[in-house]
């Protein structure tokens, strides 16, 4: 019998943290993070990452390990996931993943073993260098939906690293994301995936993602991506995070103060859009009300799990 492992994922802001942490509480669980920002050592208040008060002596795993100037891949955190799922198992634990990075949980939920690729690193220079303006971003998106349409209809056209991401695949492998994911799907799944997503009204999760950008920014964010400049290079893919690269626009005298607030926050509504469309092609996932109680839900889940 395959090992029962939950799944918590949904928009930002939508209360993941809390209701896994509660959750882990009850059924003697443990955490592992799917969040794609969050392995990143000293950024912090950007990605919301959880602290150890939050945590409430919880154990979670794949939380500010990866040095921000490293490249961390897919193929990666599913290593790292099922080495993490395999050691909470073995201590008689129950592994909840929690996060809202869609590629990340797919590639656990479905198995997809991602082939190890040699990436050409003057290639995805010469990528970033003409996605550094509108025309270029443009231009690349047209490329990349061409080469893969599959998988361009859930990137934005703005997202810039999962669109240099596809064609980076293609160019190291002569076939595109959708169809080496296809091939990399003929494996088994390991365990008994339970997968809960949480939803919540429009207008009340992109209040909460504009007052959430509002306590990053009274918490330090611009100091945070300062400090970030000085010891790690700026142009490392996580820099491209929302929040941190409309800082950096910021610090370059490129935009206002507040042009860069209003990007944040729109950036991020756009963003929790993008996750709830991802989350809602899976047909697996049990949605559960993001305005219901962590009570509620702990029992939804429950009825569910047993």
């Amino acid at each position: 019998m395959k090992s029962k492992v939950i799944v918590i994922a949904g928009p930002t802001a939508s209360g993941k943290t809390g209701l896994s942490i509660e959750l882990a509480k009850r059924i003697n669980g443990e955490i592992i993070s799917s969040d794609s920002m969050q392995i990143y050592k000293d950024m912090n208040i950007g990605t919301a990452k959880v602290t150890n008060e939050e945590m409430q002596g919880i154990k979670h795993y794949l939380v500010d390990f990866v040095s921000p100037d490293k490249r961390y891949t897919v193929s990666d955190f599913k290593h790292d996931a099922e080495n993490a799922i395999e050691e909470i198992i073995k201590k008689g634990k129950i592994p909840i993943v929690v996060g809202g990075t869609g590629l990340y949980i797919n590639s656990l939920i479905y198995g997809i073993e991602y082939p190890k690729m040699d990436f050409d690193m003057e290639y995805r220079n010469n990528l970033m260098e003409i996605a550094k303006t509108q025309e270029g971003l443009e231009s690349l998106y047209e490329k990349a939906l061409i080469i893969d349409p599959d998988a361009m209809k859930i990137i934005s056209k703005n997202d810039k690293k999962r669109i240099i991401r596809v064609l980076e695949i293609y160019k190291a492998t002569n076939k595109n994301k959708t169809e080496n994911e296809i091939l990399s799907r003929k494996k088994e799944v390991k365990y008994d995936f339970r997968v809960y997503a949480l939803n919540i009204e429009r207008e009340i999760l992109y209040d909460r993602i504009n007052k959430r950008v509002d306590i990053m920014l009274d918490k330090g964010l611009v100091k945070e991506v300062q400090d970030l400049v000085k010891k790690y290079n700026s142009y490392s893919t996580s820099m491209q995070a929302i929040g941190y690269k409309e800082v950096l626009m910021y610090l370059n005298n490129e935009i206002s103060y507040t042009e860069m607030v209003e990007k944040i926050k729109q950036g991020s509504r756009n963003y929790a859009k993008r996750q709830l469309t991802w989350f809602k092609k899976n047909k697996n996932i049990i949605w559960l009300d993001g305005l219901n109680t962590v009570e509620n839900n702990i029992k939804i889940i429950l009825e569910g799990v047993e």
